[in-house]
């Protein structure tokens, strides 16, 4: 049976340059396969592209050039796999417990080529990489206040943190702001990415470590 899911929007090739028939795959097995891996739920195929892959996409040029990004609790590969393809310059390292998840990660980075990822199935607690990473990413994995404590120990000094938040983004910077002075954060934004180009805008709290 053929799985029917959104069409590629034309921003698609805006924002992936070379890396779009990369991109393109990843879509099609994320489509096939996703809700039978438990990545993503059922209602997500009719809006796979928009709210998924380019909205992660999307954050690409915030990356540091030829620098190493972890991605906390990595999931279906949301933002790690999709930054890792528009991005091959830089170094993904994706931090995910589950099994499956991890099962899967691999799975696409064998298929699709990725020779800038690598997967540490690990909680992002249990990490011990070297300095620490150039910057920390998230998705959808908790509250900021709760995220954090999760991320700061894992960059180095001078490194940023640049999670994916929704349109809460503002109030979990408020609500974050004992973890912000604990950790020692500073520059503290919120960007909003993708206006004009992306149907739903991308918010990401972007902050460096002391």
């Amino acid at each position: 049976m053929t799985t029917v899911y959104e069409a590629e929007p034309e921003s698609a090739e805006q924002i992936f340059g070379e890396s779009i028939e990369v991109a393109r795959q990843f879509t099609r097995n994320l489509a096939e396969l996703g809700e039978e891996l438990g990545l993503i739920g059922p209602l997500e195929l009719p809006r796979l592209w928009t709210r998924h892959v380019l909205n992660c996409a999307i954050m690409a040029p915030l990356l540091t050039a030829d620098g190493v990004v972890g991605d906390v609790g990595s999931g279906a590969g949301l933002p790690g796999l999709v930054l890792a393809i528009a991005r091959p310059d830089v170094q993904l390292v994706l931090i995910e417990p589950m099994e499956r998840r991890t099962a899967w990660l691999n799975s696409q980075v064998a298929e699709l080529g990725l020779d800038n990822v690598t997967v540490l199935r690990e909680r992002a607690e249990d990490v011990r990489i070297g300095e620490g990473f150039d910057q920390v990413t998230a998705r959808a994995v908790s509250a900021l206040k709760t995220l954090i404590p999760l991320t700061v120990p894992l960059v180095r000094s001078g490194g940023e943190i640049v999670v994916m938040k929704g349109k809460s983004a503002e109030a979990e910077v408020e609500a974050a702001a004992k973890q912000i002075r604990t950790y020692r954060l500073q520059n503290v934004e919120v960007l909003t990415l993708g206006e004009g180009i992306l149907t739903e805008v991308t918010r990401v709290v972007r902050a460096t470590v002391n």
